[in-house]
């Protein structure tokens, strides 16, 4: 009984103060201008903020492509949500999500690029967020499965622009680009095995600290056939399963420990050259862009890959 007095006592207190502001004229001033009144909506209460509605990778429209055969897009962004492959830190299987808060305030309200004077999110292409791919996080092989088959379904549909324009892949044609937001780095082997069947054996720039080239005897000692498949030797794996397109792949930012000179000699052997941190200091930026450049080429279809650890070490 007291309770139910007290929730009285509250509603009439808010009455109250109801009454009070009931005359109150909205606050004139340059408020009203501001950006983020461009939004969306009728510029009230149908217009989210940055920090408000459902996240999207830099609010882009959403769309369940995954259940939608026949939703044509240019650029597509799909989550992949999987940690199981790491062999330190978990948590990875929480980065699709993080990535799309953390790009909330890249949109097309405030996506202008100056260097290249270009908005992306203002461009020819149509651009969409697909959601993630169902992962289960109890069975790595089946996930990696479910990865593979989810990515293919997004790659392998027709563009929204150009869709009759000859491309690269194995039938010709012209397909999507495909963003993938993982997720540990064992997701990468799954998704060149996607693209191989779309395109071939691919060139792949791979930015990162770590080579992710290591036999599975040297990184994680490979107890089991799927133990040997993880963030640290899918590389070695998608070599031996021809995904990459002889010596024209290329790892930049490396400063990783090494067991010994073997663990580069093995890195060669798998198709890659390396371009280490430091060389930042020695060649610069553009040595670099060019190092990249050469041995990359313009042949091939180009893959790129990107571990957060080569832009952040913490």
């Amino acid at each position: 009984m007291k309770f139910l007095g007290a929730v009285v006592a509250l509603a009439a207190v808010a009455a109250a103060h109801g009454d009070h502001d009931h005359d109150q004229a909205p606050m004139a001033g340059p408020h009203k201008g501001l950006w983020y009144n461009t939004l969306p909506g009728d510029g009230g209460t149908q217009a989210d903020s940055v920090f408000s509605g459902i996240s999207t990778f830099g609010r882009i429209q959403y769309h369940p492509c995954l259940s939608s055969e026949h939703f044509n897009y240019d650029i597509a962004f799909i989550g992949a949500p999987f940690d199981t492959g790491t062999s330190y830190r978990p948590g990875a299987r929480f980065g699709p999500s993080g990535i799309r808060q953390g790009s909330r305030r890249l949109n097309l309200y405030g996506g202008y690029n100056v260097p290249l004077d270009a908005n992306p999110f203002n461009s020819w292409a149509k651009v969409i967020d697909c959601g993630d791919i169902p992962v289960t996080s109890y069975d790595n092989a089946y996930a990696l499965q479910q990865i593979e088959e989810g990515h293919n379904i997004i790659l392998s549909r027709a563009p929204f622009t150009d869709a009759k324009k000859p491309g690269l892949s194995r039938k010709g044609k012209t397909l999507p680009r495909v963003i993938t937001l993982g997720g540990d780095h064992t997701i990468t082997l799954p998704l060149l095995r996607s693209i191989n069947r779309e395109y071939g054996p691919v060139s792949v720039i791979h930015f990162d600290s770590h080579l992710d080239t290591w036999k599975p005897k040297v990184f994680g000692g490979a107890p089991s056939q799927q133990a040997s498949i993880n963030h640290g030797t899918y590389f070695f794996h998608a070599s031996q399963e021809g995904l990459l397109a002889n010596d024209s792949n290329i790892h930049a930012g490396i400063r990783t420990t090494l067991s010994g000179p073997s663990d580069y000699e093995n890195d060669g052997y798998c198709g890659f050259e390396i371009v280490e941190a430091r060389e930042i200091d020695t060649i610069g930026t553009e040595g670099i862009i060019k190092k990249i450049r050469e041995r990359v080429g313009t042949k091939n279809p180009v893959y790129l890959s990107i571990d957060i650890d080569t832009l952040d070490p913490a």
